[in-house]
């Protein structure tokens, strides 16, 4: 997730990044108010328990929350899946326990591949989720967010590489007892051999 390889991620990666560091200045401060009142609680006591209340309960939230609330908005914004004539549409059913992955617009109807899914790098893809049984979860951490994938609806993902290459996935839902084994691999092709590369992984796929 901290090792972003797409637009998507880099989004996520940002936001959990300055979720961090926010924190970080939160905690930091609340140990040294901490260590203060261990050491030198005169310091604190000239202040009022009305004063912490509105320092510590409304001027510190009021500092804090709104730029984060404004900027997560702004990154999910940025995330949501737009119309595009350059996008790329592919499938993905979850299953205990596996994944399978549909081509609509490259592959026959019913052609489809186990475990792997094939995209080619450097083009957005949206990938139409859902479940066959309970509820999953797609996710591939270098990529984009988690979806949950839920019977009888479709949840869009738009995912994109800037790299060719392999990228692990995971259901990240618990979904029962072989649930650590459905895993899968998102496999990035240069966008010249996509094409190619979709077919021989097809061969011999039965409609």
């Amino acid at each position: 997730m901290l090792d972003p390889a797409g637009p998507a991620a880099q989004h996520v990666s940002s936001l959990w990044w300055a979720m961090f560091f926010g924190a970080a200045f939160l905690f930091a401060l609340v140990m040294v108010l901490l260590a203060i009142a261990t050491r030198r609680p005169r310091l604190l006591a000239a202040w009022s328990e009305r004063s912490w209340l509105v320092a510590g309960g409304l001027v510190l939230p009021a500092l804090v929350l709104p730029p984060l609330t404004v900027y997560g908005l702004v990154i999910g914004e940025r995330a949501t899946p737009v119309a595009s004539a350059d996008v790329l549409r592919v499938e993905a059913v979850g299953r205990r326990w596996l994944w399978e992955f549909a081509y609509p617009e490259q592959a026959p109807e019913g052609a489809r591949t186990r475990t792997v899914l094939h995209i080619p790098a450097g083009r957005p893809v949206d990938v139409h989720i859902r479940s066959e049984d309970v509820i999953h979860s797609f996710w591939v951490p270098r990529l984009a967010g988690k979806m949950d994938a839920i019977p009888g609806h479709v949840n869009v993902l738009r995912i994109q590489v800037d790299q060719p290459g392999v990228y692990r996935g995971v259901c990240a839902e618990f979904c029962g007892l072989e649930h650590a084994t459905m895993s899968f691999i998102v496999r990035a092709h240069p966008g010249g051999d996509y094409a190619n590369a979709l077919r021989e992984a097809l061969e011999g796929t039965t409609p």
